[in-house]
């Protein structure tokens, strides 16, 4: 009694068929298709690194004591 035989899954489809027509069925499968293809690309987007943070160059450290040039002589 729970299971359905041939003829109760023919007459399924073929109100189905009937309610939503041809051109429904194949727009409704392409908009699926579409939104399975966004989802894919959504999850690769995430997938890529992050770039590399910008190398820093420092500077030459300034001396400590610099000595005055008058004192040079």
């Amino acid at each position: 009694m729970g299971s359905l035989s041939l003829t109760h899954w023919l007459l399924v489809i073929l109100v189905v068929m009937l309610l939503f027509g041809r051109g429904k069925i194949s727009e409704l499968m392409g908009d699926f298709a579409k939104g399975i293809n966004s989802f894919k690309k959504g999850l690769n987007e995430g997938d890529t690194p992050a770039p590399p943070p910008p190398q820093v160059t420092a500077a030459p450290p300034a001396p400590a004591n610099p000595v005055p040039e008058d004192s040079r002589r």
